[in-house]
């Protein structure tokens, strides 16, 4: 190329190229998840038909006085001894002086829930620290992995009247799911609604890093479940046109040599509203987006759900299916940080 040539060019594709490298810093290469997916993930990535199948709420506030009476949501389910077990925040007060601890119900079919008599079942102890987001590990499947006998539970926590508002990740263990031992030292800081699972080559966590905004998912490995080693760059970010403001509650599970994540965010098109993305990778850190998402969302002829539906577990079904639980709220003014625990339904792939 001619100099001449060269400095007409020059001030013409330099803002092209600085605004590329920006672009990068901020979203990660482009191969992360913007590339076409192989076979093996293209195939996850169509619509999600979710159906509600029941008439209300699975889990409602609870009565007044109750630990529950103001704030529910963080619904983490299992199949335990034919039953499903969820385990759940729930808290009283204002937002801003709010301290969640941890409820239990038990259903037979996933649908009709009782509140356990012992609730709450767990709290952190000083009066100060909320117990939220809580997690089970579990194989790669998403069913429930004991270890030494023990349910693993790990938690995120913060003093939400404190101005800090450092989230850190704690961790409980216990026999029968209604005792558990009192939080160990904090394992790593920033971490939100972690989900952890045993693969055969350790332990793996994806979790929503709210250290600073906007809010964003990572991924961490561990040998033991208690020092853990962050992969150096988030794996997913806001990206999507549906997508605004934050990531938040990555539920991972692994199904057909697949590891797939359930998500929420706040929804573009409807101002106060969050709703459940779909993503799916080979490895668990390049993932890809449904480009049909939002795959779920807040239903406004249900006035318990109308605005949000996220917060959610998610379990795969005996005959293949999907069931998921997922917090709501109600509309504004948004006296309820969330206000109830719904379910639904998808049949899953091909059917």
């Amino acid at each position: 190329m001619s100099a001449s040539l060269l400095q007409r060019w020059l001030p013409l594709t330099c803002p092209l190229v600085i605004a590329f490298v920006v672009f990068l810093c901020l979203n990660g290469p482009l191969a992360a998840g913007d590339a076409a997916p192989p076979e093996k993930i293209a195939r996850w990535l169509q619509p999600q038909q979710w159906e509600r199948d029941t008439d209300g709420p699975v889990i409602e506030l609870g009565e007044a006085e109750q630990f529950d009476d103001m704030h529910i949501f963080a619904p983490c389910v299992a199949h335990l001894d034919d039953e499903y077990w969820m385990w759940y925040c729930g808290s009283r007060g204002k937002v801003a002086k709010r301290v969640f601890r941890l409820g239990l119900a038990t259903s037979r079919d996933g649908r009709t829930f009782t509140k356990h008599a012992a609730n709450p079942v767990y709290e952190f102890g000083d009066g100060k620290h909320s117990i939220l987001t809580p997690t089970l590990l579990r194989n790669p499947d998403g069913s429930v992995l004991r270890e030494d006998g023990k349910l693993r539970m790990w938690f995120s926590s913060t003093h939400f009247a404190s101005k800090k508002g450092v989230h850190s990740l704690y961790e409980s263990r216990s026999d029968d799911g209604l005792q558990w031992s009192p939080p160990g030292k904090p394992q790593l800081s920033g971490v939100y609604a972690p989900t952890i699972l045993k693969m055969t080559d350790g332990y793996r966590m994806w979790y929503t890093d709210v250290s600073s905004e906007p809010w964003k998912f990572r991924h961490a490995r561990s040998s033991d479940g208690v020092k853990w080693e962050v992969t150096e760059k988030p794996v997913m970010r806001i990206g999507q046109e549906w997508e605004r403001g934050r990531l938040f509650y990555p539920t991972v599970v692994y199904s057909d040599d697949v590891f797939l994540m359930w998500y929420g965010s706040y929804w573009s098109e409807h101002d106060g509203k969050t709703a459940i993305g779909f993503a799916a990778s080979k490895d668990g850190l390049t993932w890809h987006k449904n480009p049909h998402n939002p795959v779920f969302g807040p239903d406004p002829e249900r006035p318990w759900e109308s605005h949000y539906t996220t917060s959610g577990c998610v379990m795969q079904l005996p005959d293949g299916g999907w069931r998921m639980w997922y917090a709501s709220r109600t509309k504004p003014p948004f006296k309820h940080k969330y206000y109830a625990i719904g379910t639904a339904r998808w049949k899953g792939l091909d059917k």
